[in-house]
């Protein structure tokens, strides 16, 4: 179908949805493939400890947490075609670097390059879509791209674990000829525009302080548990965790382009989904982190059988978003939220009360993953979409941008805290009580977030004292 764009000339919309929705599409697959990928890194590189192999999660999530907004606005400076090609190319080449990877803190470097090149195609990719497209096709091609996240979920596991049978280099090398192939679309399918704004500002420092702070508490509770937590150590990250975010905020309020604009945390909707997408992604990213390695350490499932075993839970979650859209004729995004936090904590609770040493997949694990499942096609799609609500349109990216990297700020401190708990567990009754304890505390954090969910109901007007 052609369609006259916003920027002057026709553009084919399903080759134009395919490029924008592909790259964010393929980065955040990536991360799910990777969660599968963990226990075969671990062969390659002998002696680390799942505290060390976390980085791998952590550091791609912290690095693109923090550089979110700040590449939006670069990109909107340069322009955004050419910051989503910029983007897409680092994200391509250093995925080539991570298969390439000598050791394991070289796979940790590569991957938070790949986390500034997908920090920097993400907002891009939304900025386009509003930019080219006329207002009438705008709001679906939105909640399109908006949609390639979960179908990322759905389908991580399993590709991951269909390519980590033939080597978990495979994660990362499945990226370069997409990344090519969608490089040479989008110089025909994406039309370029003119810069968005040539007077924007990049909060470098503020993105600094926020990587410190992150990465200080990631380090305090990932290594607490080995090294003791009385260790000096743990306790200069947890002040430089402390010291580094209030820096942050003192620096953020003051800033001419800040990362987060403090009119924009006055805004009901946009401050509780803010909160809440963070809780809601600990307890999300701790669980499923915990499941897998159940699934891996103590019932010895390969990379596909955990992905197979994992996948019917993601599955449920395009589904039940669709359900979430239409449920939302009629009640709230904040009761809507909330009974996804719930499921979520339901199905974790399924689990933690069924599961022995002695695999029994249908009946053990499968009914609390299908509740949780569930739980995330509810909450997670209402959450990213009511943080945008109520706000002005010409503010949606950069909106968005913040619930993203909230987002991730919430799965850098679940996956922290899971492996602080579990990851010193030795022999079946350790682990087995270790790993209770977590599915408790991710049970109480997904309940936290069913409350905090209640903030978020639209009050379908803006705060009149809010100027943005």
């Amino acid at each position: 179908m052609v369609i006259h764009s916003q920027v002057g000339r026709p553009v084919r919309l399903a080759p134009l949805l395919a490029v924008l929705c592909g790259a964010p599409f393929v980065a955040s697959l990536d991360l799910f493939i990777v969660n599968v990928a963990l226990g075969d890194i671990a062969e390659s590189y002998p002696g680390s400890s799942l505290g060390d192999l976390s980085w791998i999660l952590n550091g791609y999530a912290i690095v693109y947490a923090a550089l979110l907004v700040p590449l939006g606005r670069w990109a909107d400076r340069i322009g955004r075609r050419r910051g989503f090609a910029l983007g897409l190319a680092l994200f391509t080449a250093a995925s080539a670097a991570c298969a390439l990877s000598p050791s394991l803190w070289f796979l940790v470097a590569f991957r938070v390059l790949q986390a500034v090149g997908a920090a920097a195609l993400t907002p891009a990719s939304l900025g386009l879509l509003i930019e080219v497209l006329p207002e009438d096709r705008r709001a679906v091609a939105v909640r399109i791209w908006a949609a390639t996240g979960a179908a990322a979920a759905a389908l991580g596991p399993v590709v991951g674990g269909i390519l980590v049978e033939a080597s978990w280099q495979w994660a990362f090398l499945i990226n370069i000829p997409i990344g090519i192939a969608l490089l040479i679309a989008a110089t025909r399918a994406v039309p370029s525009g003119r810069p968005a704004d040539t007077d924007t500002g990049l909060d470098l420092a503020g993105a600094a302080l926020l990587i410190a702070g992150i990465g200080a508490l990631s380090l305090g509770l990932v290594q607490g548990p080995e090294w003791g937590w009385g260790d000096p150590r743990v306790t200069v990250a947890f002040v430089v965790a402390g010291a580094a975010l209030v820096l942050f905020w003192w620096s953020n309020s003051r800033h001419r382009s800040p990362l987060i604009e403090p009119a924009l945390l006055r805004v009901p909707t946009f401050a509780w989904s803010n909160v809440t997408a963070v809780v809601f992604s600990a307890a999300f990213a701790a669980g499923l982190l915990a499941n897998i390695l159940w699934l891996q350490e103590v019932w010895g499932y390969s990379a596909l059988g955990t992905g197979l075993a994992i996948a019917p839970g993601p599955m449920l979650v395009p589904l039940f978003a669709i359900v979430g859209q239409l449920l939302a004729r009629r009640f709230s995004a904040g009761a809507i939220a909330a009974a996804g936090s719930l499921l979520w904590a339901v199905g974790t609770l399924l689990i933690l009360a069924a599961v022995g040493e002695q695999p029994d997949y249908v009946i053990e694990f499968l009914p609390g993953l299908l509740v949780a499942g569930v739980g995330v096609g509810f909450a997670l799609p209402t959450i990213l979409s009511t943080a945008t609500a109520d706000i002005p349109q010409a503010r949606s990216a950069t909106g968005s941008a913040i619930v993203n990297m909230n987002r991730q700020i919430g799965t850098v401190i679940g996956v922290s805290a899971l492996v602080a708990v579990v990851g010193t567990a030795v022999g079946y009754e350790d682990t087995h009580s270790a790993f209770v304890l977590a599915w408790w505390l991710i049970v109480a954090v997904a309940v936290g977030a069913a409350v905090t969910s209640l903030g978020m109901s639209s009050r379908n007007q803006q705060d009149p004292e809010v100027s943005l």
